[in-house]
């Protein structure tokens, strides 16, 4: 638990300096907003990781093993690359920052490739939804370094230095990488870069039948699709209803970072106590009630209280079902190839965030928002009926029996 930890910060550290410390930094030396907007395009090495993955199953660094070694390689990278931005002027090297910038994210997604199948194999399935908790949530949390340490730095010291520091904590993924033993890499793994490449969809559409690996991505893109959806423009939803900025970035923010975290961690406690199947039945439950309060606060109007409450309760929700959607994504991969196979899932799952995104307006617009909400109430029925086939309920606790 202790190396999900420190991984989840060295994970979520250098994704936050591009989306939080990079343009704040830009925006202070004058750089326009059009500017710093073409920066996001920076990030694609996270949505195309899947694409170099099968090289951190097939080859083997020769320090460290599989996993650490390309952990520390990209680690390594990253502190160097992050300690590299003071070195440049914002105002004069633009160009020179954002080819840095995705030098970063090539370093940073390589990273999240290793780490995250390095959590995979170090976790038996009954510690996943706890150790991915703790993961996700330090992740998140990491971000107070970028977004918040290193703007307090900057009204008092040169930007060279806020770059160091943040650079320095790099260290913490260094330290965790060497603290981490290494797991002994399972027979059978790839010899080639073509069994590297074949190999992950050759043994997931061969575990069973083409019908039932289909039903598995199915559920990984419909499960959290209703949520998705509800929440893809949730800020202008905020202030059409008629809630000030001032409540939107205090009540809002506050409720939904407390709430997140704290269904996160009770999340994989009751993971580790129910298994992930149950969990994602329960979970997913929450989740569906969470939408509909939406409904509830677009007819009430503008009332904070109602407003606490719903965003508290939704992303309680969110944090109780990435939890044992994550862990449920790590469990379906294979031992032998962890590293593209997760890739390739994390990668599917984003595209319902992609879809949603693109059509949430052009439906509020002629539904209106609690329509639209009922809508994605019915669009999270689908997610929960592929349960059946995907988590049965007793599955869990009939192969524990089994093995007793």
């Amino acid at each position: 638990m202790l190396l999900c930890v420190l991984m989840g910060f060295s994970s979520g550290l250098p994704l936050y300096v591009l989306i939080q410390l990079i343009p704040a930094w830009l925006r202070s030396e004058g750089i326009g907003l059009a500017a710093i907007g073409l920066f996001k395009w920076v990030e694609l090495p996270y949505s195309w990781k899947f694409l170099w993955a099968p090289l951190a199953d097939r080859y083997v660094p020769p320090f460290l093993g599989r996993r650490r070694g390309w952990a520390l390689a990209t680690q390594v990278g990253l502190l160097i690359a992050l300690l590299a931005f003071g070195a440049f002027d914002a105002s004069r090297h633009t160009g020179a920052i954002a080819a840095l910038a995705l030098i970063v994210a090539l370093f940073s997604a390589t990273q999240d490739i290793a780490l995250d199948a390095y959590r995979r194999e170090l976790l038996p399935d009954e510690e996943l939804g706890l150790g991915t908790s703790l993961f996700i949530n330090v992740y998140r949390a990491a971000g107070a370094i970028p977004g918040g340490l290193a703007l307090v730095i900057a009204d008092r010291a040169p930007w060279s230095v806020v770059h160091a520091t943040v650079a320095g904590f790099m260290g913490v993924g260094i330290l965790a990488t060497f603290l981490a033993p290494e797991m002994e890499q399972p027979s059978g793994s790839p010899k080639t870069l073509r069994e590297a490449v074949v190999g992950p969809f050759r043994e997931f559409f061969g575990r069973a039948d083409l019908g039932s690996a289909c039903l598995i991505l199915a559920f990984m893109f419909f499960y959290k699709l209703g949520d998705t959806m509800a929440t893809a423009l949730i800020t202008p939803f905020y202030l059409d209803v008629g809630f000030s900025m001032t409540e939107v970035g205090t009540v809002v923010k506050l409720i939904s970072l407390t709430s997140t975290v704290v269904g996160g961690v009770t999340g994989g406690v009751i993971i580790t106590k129910i298994g992930i199947n149950r969990s994602l039945w329960v979970f997913g439950v929450v989740q569906l009630a969470s939408i509909v309060g939406f409904a509830v606060l677009s007819e009430v109007g503008a009332r904070v209280a109602v407003l606490a409450l719903v965003v508290g309760f939704e992303y309680l929700g969110v944090g109780l079902g990435t939890s044992a959607f994550v862990a449920f994504i790590a469990r379906a991969t294979d031992k032998r190839f962890t590293a593209t196979q997760y890739a390739l899932f994390s990668s599917f799952t984003a595209l319902p965030r992609i879809a949603t995104g693109a059509s949430a307006g052009f439906v509020i617009e002629a539904i209106g928002y609690t329509q639209f909400f009922v809508v994605c109430t019915l669009l999270a029925i689908p997610g929960m009926l592929l349960l059946f086939k995907v988590a049965p309920w007793n599955e869990e606790a009939a192969n524990g029996s089994a093995a007793e």
